[in-house]
C-alpha cells in the first residue's frame, strides 16, 4: 500500500505543478468536491454507529478507488468531455490523498517520538537533495526504504512514507527524463499488474457465513452502504454546489449539474482503499468479513448508479478530450 500510496502523491504532485491543480481556481472544484465526500460519508456512520465498538469504521465509506471509478466513465466513451474526466481524476486523487491523512490520524498506534523524528530528519535530508538538483532516484528510493522502516517502529501507519517520499523525489521540468516520471511510470505497471492483483487475492476474500446476510443488516454495514450509495453523491454534490454558487469556482464547460451527481455516485465505489481501512479498523474476522461484503455491495450499487446517471443525462458524443 505504500508504493500505491506513493503513486497517487506523484500524481498529485503533477496535477499541482503543470495539470488541473496548477490553476487555484480549477482546484477548489474538486478540493471542495474530495471535502464534502468524505465528511458526509463519515457523518453518515457516525450517526448510525457513534458510542459503539463499530465507529472506527468511520473512514471505511471516505475513499475512492480511482482506477474502477476512471474505468467505468471511461465505459462512456467519447460522450464524457474531459474537463469531466479531470474533475473526476482530481477528485479521487484528493480523496485518496485525504484517506491517507485519516489514516495517519486516526489509525496511528502509540507513539515513539525518537523513531518519528529520525524519519523526519531522513525526509528533510531527501529534501535538501532535492533542492540540490539531486537526481539520482536510487538515493531517494533507498531514503525511502529507511524512512518506512523508521515510521513502522515509530509507531506512525508507515504508508505515510509513501506521500512524503513523493513530494521528495524531483519533478523538474516533469518530463519524461525527471526522476519523478520514471518512478510514476514504472510504478504504474508495478502496481497495476503485481501490487493491486495481489492485494485483491490477499484482502478481498470473503468468508460467506449462515450470519452473513444479518450481518449486512447490522448499523456498521449499513453506515458502509449508506456512505458509499448515499453520503458520496450527496457530499460531492453539496459541496461543489456551495462553491459555485459562493464564486469559489466555477463549473466545467460543458458539464451540468445531474454529470457532476453521476460522478459523486462514482466517488462512491470504495473498494482498495476502503478494504484497506476496515483492516485498520476492525480486528473482528466476522466484522472485517462483513465490512468487505458492505463494501463490495455498496461500490456495485453506486457504480452502477454513476453509469446510469452519466449515461442518461451526457450529451452527444464529444471531442474535446
Amino acid at each position: 500500500m505504500t508504493l500505491i500510496f506513493l503513486l497517487i502523491e506523484l500524481e498529485l504532485e503533477r496535477e499541482i505543478y503543470k495539470g488541473e491543480l496548477s490553476n487555484i481556481k480549477n482546484a477548489v472544484l474538486p478540493i471542495l468536491g474530495a471535502v464534502g465526500g468524505m465528511a458526509i460519508p463519515a457523518g453518515i456512520f457516525l450517526i448510525l454507529n457513534y458510542g459503539t465498538s463499530a465507529q472506527a469504521g468511520a473512514g471505511i465509506p471516505t475513499a475512492t478507488d480511482i482506477a474502477f471509478a476512471i474505468g467505468i466513465l471511461s465505459l462512456l466513451g467519447n460522450r464524457v468531455p474531459g474537463s469531466l474526466k479531470i474533475f473526476l481524476t482530481a477528485l479521487a486523487v484528493i480523496d485518496d490523498l485525504g484517506a491517507i491523512i485519516i489514516i495517519a490520524v486516526f489509525y496511528t498506534a502509540d507513539l515513539s517520538f525518537q523513531y518519528l523524528l529520525v524519519a523526519l530528519v531522513i525526509f528533510c535530508l531527501l529534501m535538501l537533495c532535492n533542492r540540490l538538483n539531486i537526481n539520482n532516484l536510487i538515493l531517494y528510493l533507498a531514503g525511502g526504504a529507511v524512512m518506512w522502516y523508521l515510521m513502522a517502529r515509530s509507531g506512525v501507519h508507515p504508508t505515510i512514507t509513501g506521500v512524503l517520499l513523493a513530494f521528495s523525489v524531483p519533478f523538474g521540468d516533469g518530463s519524461e527524463r525527471s526522476p519523478s516520471y520514471i518512478l510514476q511510470h514504472l510504478l504504474h505497471k508495478l502496481i497495476a499488474f503485481i501490487i493491486l492483483p495481489l492485494f485483491a487475492l490477499a484482502n478481498t476474500c470473503i468468508s460467506i457465513e449462515n450470519n452473513l446476510i444479518y450481518g449486512l443488516g447490522q448499523n456498521f454495514s449499513l453506515g458502509i452502504i449508506a456512505g458509499l450509495v448515499i453520503g458520496k453523491p450527496l457530499g460531492i454534490w453539496l459541496f461543489s454546489l456551495f462553491g459555485v454558487s459562493t464564486g469559489l469556482c466555477y463549473l466545467p464547460s460543458n458539464v451540468n449539474w445531474k454529470n457532476i451527481l453521476g460522478i459523486g455516485c462514482l466517488g462512491g465505489i470504495g473498494f482498495t482503499m476502503s478494504i484497506f481501512i476496515t483492516l485498520l479498523a476492525y480486528n473482528i474476522t466476522d466484522m472485517i468479513d462483513t465490512a468487505k461484503a458492505a463494501i463490495l455491495l455498496g461500490s456495485l450499487i453506486a457504480g452502477t448508479m454513476g453509469f446510469l446517471v452519466l449515461k442518461l443525462t451526457l450529451a452527444s458524443p464529444v471531442n474535446d478530450d
